[in-house]
């Protein structure tokens, strides 16, 4: 069996171990969920979406199969889709975000796969999302969370601070995306397959460069050890066979232990788990006693808030948060405490007391 074929086999789980709410379903309508199942997966690889959508995804489809008690793919249409969404809404009261989201994924679905265009129901199942203000903090209480981190996670959190950086971003930092000489972190195949650069301020060049020296080592035994290279995006590796192996594609966050590549079966070395450091933070803020919601996102927020209170120009923020839409930026505005325009609250022009 082909590395590919064992590799599409992973997402059979969903068809495999049914709920234990699930009626029984008859094999024919199984066999047909396991073909359309196959034929999606080849259709995501296709359009090179990443493989944390290709979980999400595959995850929604399962809840879908799960909701249609055995009915074939090929019998559905925009009425089972709307019965679903209801479910969601009404039964599972999910939040409007999540319910886009299995749409999203039963959308490629009817397109890819079924050859159906379900995009007229767009406007009337699709839950319209509320603008929320981001949740920022002051550079008091980013201190105060770096204070209570301790080695790479404080580095990671650091650089993500200090550049805008989004979490993923930052866990698929290769060596040579550290530009030392320009001052610049180069982000590759970013949100929106997007390449882009952003700060790397010589205050934590050092820091950087004795952390690779200490990774150097993990490198150094995945060679003597035949240890296979690290993951190369789209078809780099069969146009590069080596370039896995070379010093400058290796993770500067690398795990400590080697793991099967899941699209390929392969063992090699991956990035760290983003998990860790989202409990390292959590654990640094309930430290420090900041009653804030606090995630990783939140210091990229900070970020751009804390340029806009210095006056960087809002374009230039735009660039290096990768924001396609301006109006995307235009939201840090809003929280700024001093913003490029001095707009000052008139309760601070009543005259004082006499």
């Amino acid at each position: 069996m082909s590395q590919a074929k064992k590799a599409i086999n992973l997402y059979h789980y969903f068809l495999s171990k049914p709920a234990k709410s699930d009626a029984p379903r008859s094999v024919s309508a199984g066999r047909e969920w396991q073909q359309a199942i196959d034929q999606m997966v080849r259709a995501m690889r296709l359009k090179h979406l990443s493989y944390r959508t290709e979980q999400t995804y595959l995850t929604w489809m399962r809840a879908f199969y799960s909701f249609l008690n055995g009915t074939s793919p090929w019998q559905l249409d925009s009425g089972s889709v709307i019965n679903f969404l209801s479910y969601l809404a009404v039964e599972r009261k999910v939040a409007k975000s999540t319910q886009n989201q299995a749409f999203n994924a039963i959308l490629f679905f009817f397109r890819r796969v079924l050859n159906q265009d379900i995009g007229h129901l767009w406007q009337s199942v699709r839950a319209r999302p509320k603008q929320r203000l981001p949740v920022v903090l002051t550079p008091e209480e980013v201190q105060l969370i770096f204070n209570n981190m301790r080695g790479f996670h404080l580095l990671m959190i650091r650089l993500i601070y200090a550049g805008g950086l989004r979490l993923n971003e930052t866990v698929r930092l290769r060596v040579k995306d550290l530009d030392f000489n320009r001052g610049c972190v180069t982000l590759r195949a970013a949100k929106g397959d997007k390449d882009r650069e952003t700060l790397f301020p010589e205050l934590l060049q050092e820091d950087f460069r004795r952390h690779l020296e200490s990774i150097r080592a993990l490198y150094d035994s995945d060679r003597e050890n035949a240890v296979e290279g690290v993951f190369l995006p789209d078809a780099l590796v069969r146009k590069y066979p080596n370039a896995g192996k070379q010093w400058g594609w290796f993770w500067v966050f690398p795990s400590r232990q080697l793991s099967v590549d899941p699209t390929t079966a392969v063992v090699r070395r991956h990035h760290i788990h983003a998990q860790r450091l989202q409990r390292a933070v959590k654990k640094a803020a309930d430290a420090a006693g900041i009653a804030k919601t606090v995630k990783i996102h939140t210091f990229r927020h900070s970020f751009a808030t804390h340029l806009v209170e210095q006056g960087c120009d809002i374009r230039t923020v735009q660039d290096l948060l990768g924001h396609a839409n301006l109006q995307t930026t235009m939201i840090y505005t809003h929280v700024a405490r001093h913003n490029k325009l001095g707009v000052r609250s008139p309760l601070e022009r009543l005259p004082s007391d006499a």
